[in-house]
């Protein structure tokens, strides 16, 4: 066996700090984001650790001035990523579809994945069901999920393989 972290759609577009104006989903969002960047991170050291693959997967849409170049594209600074992590840029909900993610891993050696990021329940669990979908081997890290409602990420929990930092440290 022979893991990767993929970190989905952790980009600063998703932050929206409380203002005047701002709503409580939007203050949830961020709370959600600035929670699973911690547990994201940790997973990030364990993997470096470890000398395992890191992959960090951004979502590109033209339609919103999501684009590489612009600021909201990018990754915020706290996650502790290094230039030496595999970059995918998706256009889609399933970060396998059509960027070469799957042969990448294979090239690799890959075969199971342990999933985080943003949103829970549709670019997470589009990529977690596509991973199955390409026979690798998906993995949900507790506490590494953030979205815009607290109930969905707990479904998606419930719904899928799913595993504990503490777990996932002795399971490496």
């Amino acid at each position: 066996m022979k893991p990767a972290l993929l970190v989905v759609d952790i980009q600063k577009r998703f932050f929206k700090p409380a203002s005047v104006g701002s709503s409580s989903k939007d203050q949830a969002c961020s709370d959600s984001l600035a929670s699973a960047i911690e547990c994201i991170n940790a997973a990030i050291g364990l993997f470096r650790k470890r000398n395992l693959p890191i992959v960090v997967i951004q979502h590109k849409s033209e339609e919103e001035d999501l684009v590489p170049g612009k600021t909201g594209f990018d990754v915020p600074e706290s996650v502790k990523l290094e230039p030496q992590d595999m970059r995918i840029v998706k256009t889609y909900g399933n970060a396998f579809t059509k960027t070469g993610l799957a042969e990448k891993l294979r090239k690799l050696g890959v075969d199971t994945l342990i999933v985080t990021g943003f949103c829970a329940e549709f670019c997470v669990l589009s990529t977690y069901r596509g991973a199955q979908d390409l026979d690798f081997r998906p993995i949900v890290l507790k506490g590494s999920l953030a979205s815009e409602n607290p109930e969905r990420i707990k479904f998606v929990e419930e719904i899928t393989e799913a595993i504990s930092y503490g777990a996932l440290e002795t399971f490496l």
